[in-house]
């Protein structure tokens, strides 16, 4: 093999072996920024097509319908723990410190994201109530067909 020829094997592999570990750095940078969306039943009997459950201390998103008279709010600070619940029937509780968003109450549907604490547990540090009665993302919708029992009536 010719010098030139091997000066642009040598060129051409580094350049090969540098993208590739660039983007093996920016895909492990981003993997802690991933969160991924469950339903209380996923989180409790884990995803419907895999079966796969979030670990503990996993950063996720989840949404379902906040359920009646289980908004609990400590008097002297912002912390407020409520329920959610979706139509398998499983319930989880979420723990959020901070100010809910105008739209939150009981029997709406939201999305809150945070950190597993055990099965049943979440620590929230961001709580997202939808903001009409039209729209919802899929993935929630399809989550809470079947509870429309829990919403509560309204004078409008």
């Amino acid at each position: 093999m010719n010098p030139r020829r091997k000066k642009r094997l040598l060129i051409t592999s580094l350049l090969v072996t540098g993208l590739a570990v660039s983007i093996a750095l920016v895909l492990y940078a981003l993997q802690q920024n991933i969160d991924l969306f469950y339903t209380p039943s996923e989180i409790i009997k884990g995803k419907n097509e895999t079966g796969v459950k979030p670990e503990i201390g996993q950063r996720l998103r989840i949404g379902g319908m906040v359920v009646p008279n289980t908004v609990k709010r400590d008097p002297s600070n912002l912390k407020v723990s409520f329920d959610l619940i979706d139509n398998g029937g499983e319930s989880v509780t979420v723990f959020f410190n901070g100010i809910l968003p105008d739209l939150f109450r009981e029997g709406q549907g939201i999305v809150a994201q945070g950190e597993l604490i055990n099965a049943t547990q979440i620590n929230a540090f961001e709580v997202l109530a939808k903001h009409d009665e039209e729209y919802m993302p899929p993935e929630v919708s399809d989550a809470l067909k079947g509870l429309d029992h829990l919403k509560i009536n309204s004078n409008k």
